[in-house]
Formats: C-alpha cells, structure tokens, sequence
C-alpha cells in the first residue's frame, strides 16, 4: 500500500461512516455530515475553543464551523459560553452529558452501510471486516492526526 492506496481508502472509509450516520428526524440541515464529525471532534481535543480557532485548526470557513456549531447545540454534543476575557467570543465545550440524539449516533451499527459497501449479503464477511475496522480505530485514535501535524 502506498499513500495514495491509503488516501483513497480513507475516502471510502469516510463515505461508509457518512452512510452509516442516522439522518431520520434531522430535516435540512446547513452543515454537512463531514463537518460536524471535524468541527465535534476538534471540539473534544480542543474544547474551550472559539469558531475562528476551531477554523483555523480544521482549515474550515468561519461559516461552515459555525453551522456546524449550531447543529452540534442542536443536538446537545456541545455548549458554548461566553469567553470570560472577551465577552464577544464563544467558547465552545463538549456537552457535560450525553444527549438522545449524540446516544442515537454513537449506537447505530456500520453493518448496512458496510455490507452496501462490500456489495455481500454475508454477515460473517460483514463482521470480519468490522473486527479489522476496530482493531485499526484502536491502533489510530484521532489522537494520530494531531501528532500529524506536529
């Protein structure tokens, strides 16, 4: 494998999880999946952030993480408050507890989107590759993408 095999299996990869994603009871929504997912888990490394540095670590418009922002309050993943320093600025945090919608996201199984993807009907071959998936997310947490970038 070399970084490009890699890159587009992290593409797929990222299209499986975003099919994956329970939508029902969302209507439209002004942030996409993907951004929320960069937006919540740069939260959760970071939080106590404001928009423009969530913006400028992800490399996302203001708007796009500010979107996402509001979808993430929606849900109850995140809380924002007032900067104590500049009172003009939002902190944002990750919610103290979980909420229905962020349990709902966390409990929906990868199978369907997973076998769709692998194009089988086998739920042995469905579980195989889900086993090695884990045994990857254990191996690289998103913790990987910080060291990244240092």
């Amino acid at each position: 494998m070399n970084g490009v095999d890699l890159f587009l299996l992290g593409r797929t990869l990222m299209k499986i999880g975003e099919e994956a994603l329970p939508t029902e009871g969302l209507g439209e929504q002004p942030a996409n999946a993907r951004t929320v997912l960069i937006v919540v888990s740069d939260v959760r490394a970071h939080p106590g952030s404001a928009v423009g540095e969530i913006a400028s670590r992800t490399g996302l418009p203001q708007s796009a993480v500010s979107a996402a922002i509001a979808r993430l309050r929606e849900a109850g993943a995140v809380i924002t408050e007032p900067d104590p320093r500049d009172r003009r600025r939002l902190l944002i945090r990750p919610a103290p507890q979980i909420s229905d919608r962020v349990g709902q996201v966390r409990a929906t199984s990868i199978d369907a989107a997973l076998a769709k993807a692998l194009d089988t009907t086998d739920p042995q071959q469905v579980a195989e590759v889900t086993t090695l998936l884990e045994k990857l997310a254990r191996h690289l947490a998103p913790q990987a993408l910080t060291r990244l970038r240092d």
